[in-house]
């Protein structure tokens, strides 16, 4: 799309307490999205209820395994969303 970006690798450098902080303060979507709810969390046995509007809950997990951030994540100016489905992706850069 021609659009200057920067890729970060989560799982080289997962984002810290403070980015987390930044990305759920301007995200469009519900908090709880950030949490992929795959196989892992599954093994983990894991409740998704304990993560619907509960930033602090999603800090913790995502701190403790960084594999269940939802990706992409796509930050501009002051807002984040989750680029899920990918359509929204062209929606937010265009």
């Amino acid at each position: 799309m021609g659009v200057e970006h920067e890729v970060v690798l989560y799982i080289k450098t997962p984002p810290g307490r403070e980015e987390l902080e930044k990305i759920i303060s301007v995200l469009e979507d519900p908090v709880e999205d950030l949490v992929r709810k795959d196989s892992k969390f599954k093994k983990l046995e894991l409740n998704p209820d304990d993560y619907v509007g509960n930033p602090e809950a999603v800090i913790e997990i995502l701190l403790k395994h960084k594999q269940l951030l939802q990706r992409p994540v796509l930050l501009r100016d002051d807002k984040a969303i989750i680029g899920r489905p990918k359509a929204r992706i062209v929606e937010f850069l265009g």
